[in-house]
């Protein structure tokens, strides 16, 4: 088994796909049991299909694609200068409220730096926001909303768990809201003595804002009032969203034309058939390491090492801010969570909050140096040295780390309004 772990190590360095090593690696491991049982790996691979939830998954992710190649961004960012541009600091909180909202739909933190940056940067550049300042809020920004239905590590989460995404959508609000508000209140801290707001509030702009966004507002309350009434489960909410957005931005609005929507459906999907290649072959290796008792062994390694749940978790979000700066969170949700969800449970931590934690914790993964990838992408987004991105972000990344420990050791943070 040493030599197909070399073996292993060696196609990754090598640049081969994540989903074809894990795939290589549960059939080696289960055609070392018995040949036969090499069958389970495509078994596993095809079981995906039989998930209805992961119907959500392509269709909340087209429908956020879709909203973030329209006009909807300028629209957002306009409506929330109309109602906090007046606000010393006021831009930045509209900067961070329109990052959330459209990592929450999209699901990837790159796609909003890109469909954001263009409009939010040079605005708080000319509002006279201090450039180190605004690439940091910026890049900081799009790994915001994870946590927010209908996000799409949400979803792969309770997938991966089996958890109730319904629960999980409710849990992430104040979690989510922490990070938010903790950002939020720096960047007001920040520029205090900026006592020039960015326009004066007007009720005329204010209606003129809303009645140019009145066809996106409702989205929010499709998804959350059709998924918490009962109406719609998490499925059908992502079927109307896509329908609804489809509908309003090509039919409506026009702003996106018939020749450009098979693009923007390949761009999407593109990003969904790598996650469920990756889920499947993942479950196919959690089946073997379940079979050979490798979360059982765990426990006994780490009971035997940590004495309290309060040390674990501890040691938990050292591992997870490690993991983060190196590995993907779609990758690491497929990989990790399986292994780490008995153990948790073995010191009585409840996997919603598990799930809180995790994904909270590798969203700082996108700004964690070396690898993070939203450094990346505004690097090469607003042409900045890498380095100077790094030392942007750094201010945010700590604002950040200091609410995802809140969110660890306060477990009712996550689980007080599912009772």
């Amino acid at each position: 088994m040493i030599a197909v772990s070399l073996l292993l190590v060696l196609l990754a360095l090598l640049g081969a796909p994540l989903f074809a090593i894990i795939a290589a690696g549960a059939l080696i491991s289960f055609i070392s049991i018995d040949p036969e049982l090499g069958i389970a790996v495509p078994i596993e691979i095809f079981s995906i299909a039989e998930m209805p939830i992961l119907l959500a998954i392509p269709l909340f992710t087209f429908a956020g694609y879709l909203l973030s190649e329209s006009q909807a961004p300028g629209r957002l960012v306009r409506l929330t200068s109309a109602l906090l541009g007046w606000m010393p600091g006021g831009l930045a909180i509209v900067s961070i409220g329109a990052c959330a909202f459209f990592t929450a739909f999209t699901g990837a933190s790159g796609v909003t730096i890109i469909a954001l940056g263009a409009i939010l940067y040079p605005a708080l550049a000319q509002a006279g926001y201090d450039d180190r300042f605004n690439l940091g809020l910026v890049t900081a920004g799009g790994s915001l909303g994870l946590l927010f239905a209908p996000s799409l590590p949400l979803i792969l989460y309770g997938v991966v768990a089996e958890v109730n995404i319904d629960d999980l959508f409710i849990a992430g609000i104040l979690p989510g809201m922490l990070m938010l508000l903790s950002l939020a209140a720096y960047s007001l801290w920040m520029n205090r003595g900026n006592r020039v707001p960015l326009s004066d509030f007007s009720w005329k702009e204010v209606g003129s804002a809303l009645l140019e966004s009145a066809w996106e507002l409702p989205l929010p309350l499709v998804v959350l009032g059709g998924i918490y009434s009962g109406l719609l489960a998490v499925s059908e909410a992502a079927a109307v969203t896509a329908v609804y957005v489809v509908l309003v931005e090509v039919v409506i609005r026009r702003e996106i034309s018939l020749k450009k929507l098979p693009g923007i459906m390949r761009e999407s999907m593109v990003l969904v058939g790598g996650i469920l290649l990756i889920l499947g072959a993942s479950l196919a290796s959690t089946n073997y390491v379940i079979d050979a008792e490798v979360p059982q062994k765990l426990i006994g390694i780490v009971t035997n090492l940590v004495d309290s749940r309060v040390s674990f978790l501890f040691l938990l979000l050292l591992f997870l801010l490690v993991l983060g700066a190196f590995l993907d969170i779609f990758s690491a949700l497929v990989l990790v969570v399986p292994l780490i969800l008995p153990v948790a449970a073995e010191y009585g931590v409840e996997p919603i909050h598990l799930g809180m934690v995790f994904l909270a914790t590798m969203q700082l993964g996108y700004l964690t140096p070396p690898v993070g990838l939203n450094l990346f992408i505004a690097s090469y987004r607003f042409n900045k040295p890498i380095v100077s991105v790094y030392l942007a972000t750094i201010p945010f990344l700590l604002i950040l780390l200091a609410a995802v420990i809140v969110i660890t050791f306060w477990p009712g943070l996550s689980l007080m309004l599912l009772g």
